[in-house]
């Protein structure tokens, strides 16, 4: 392992050795292959750059007490990608060629796997799209595949240890995940960039979303999923404009079978945020981000769930849980860890 200063680090890209890439061409997947290289070529006409034909996804892994290093849902990973591709019509990659291909990717960079109690993970990002050259809009025939890793620090500075601000305002929208029907998948990032700069001009951590059409339920906050407790309740929303987050569910499983908690996935209208005793962001990337307080920027209202900037015990049980079980503290009664073998 390296020497790093991983208390310092943030949740950024950071060279690795290894990257492994996979190609579709002619209606079929290729054989894994390891690149060292960090870069791709692309014809300029490729689909990716006009019709944005891509996807990727977010998993991590973790290096334990007994030195194990374990990979957090693996399975629910490739899964989600298989939906995202279903959506956009690109082929799917399949379950054991993608949890190959990650496997292999944590394997050559074992080295980068941060040490038990760095406050840092591996980042695992596969990412596919299309790069047939054309200016048509129609699916490319031909793919490719990319698992890249990256050792990374917490995704909001300070990461659990204290609660942050986020900003609400109706002037801004999330777009709606692609697909069709009840096809759920990601969400377009880049539609909230211009919210989040706004939230930091202010001091707030991230943007929070309301629903586009009325204005008048909670959403998504930025680049996670948002959870509220109160009493013995675990709340979370229901919406098809909602990234179907894995931590999301997990927690939720937590709360219900571990904690003995109740858990609601519904709609939850914006004038309930005053009756929330904790609130927090989740995902791969923040884990859990509490949150301090939720500032309405058109009406200035503040909806406060920590006035000392600490996380709520509810939220910390939780947070607690899930990380006992992707360190290999807490047995892993849900299976949801890949052990690696080196």
């Amino acid at each position: 392992m390296k020497n790093i200063d991983y208390q310092n680090r943030g949740f950024a890209y950071y060279d690795t050795d290894y990257n492994i890439r996979c190609t579709y061409t002619n209606g079929a997947w290729g054989e894994l292959r390891t690149s060292t290289s960090k870069t791709v070529e692309l014809h300029i006409a490729a689909c990716v750059l006009h019709y944005a034909q891509e996807a990727f996804e977010g998993l991590k892994a973790f290096r334990g007490a007994d030195g194990k290093v374990r990979i957090f849902r693996l399975e629910e990973n490739a899964k989600r990608l298989q939906r995202s591709c279903e959506g956009i019509r690109m082929p799917k990659v399949p379950i054991e060629l993608f949890e190959n291909a990650v496997i292999q990717a944590v394997k050559l960079n074992e080295k980068e796997v941060p040490p038990y109690e760095s406050g840092a993970s591996l980042y695992i990002r596969p990412v596919i799209f299309g790069t047939t050259p054309m200016v048509g809009v129609k699916p490319a025939d031909d793919y490719e595949l990319i698992v890249f890793v990256s050792a990374v620090g917490p995704y909001f500075k300070g990461g659990f240890t204290s609660a942050s601000p986020f900003m609400l305002s109706r002037e801004y929208d999330r777009a709606a995940p692609c697909g069709t029907g009840s096809i759920k998948i990601g969400a377009n990032y880049a539609m909230g960039l211009a919210a989040g700069e706004e939230a930091h001009k202010r001091n707030l951590s991230q943007a929070f979303y309301l629903d586009a059409k009325e204005k008048k339920y909670l959403e998504e906050c930025g680049a996670a999923n948002f959870f509220a407790i109160k009493g013995d309740t675990y709340i979370t929303p229901s919406s098809d404009s909602v990234l179907p987050s894995i931590t999301n569910a997990s927690l939720a499983e937590i709360a219900e079978k571990c904690l003995g908690m109740k858990v609601e996935k519904r709609q939850i209208a914006l004038a309930e945020l005053d009756t929330f005793d904790e609130a927090g962001a989740c995902g791969t990337a923040a884990v859990i981000s509490p949150i301090s307080e939720i500032v309405d920027i058109d009406t200035d209202k503040h909806y406060v769930f920590s006035k000392d900037g600490k996380p709520g015990a509810k939220c910390k049980k939780l947070y607690d849980y899930l990380r006992g079980i992707q360190y290999g503290q807490i047995e892993d009664k849900f299976g949801w860890n890949t052990i690696i073998e080196f």
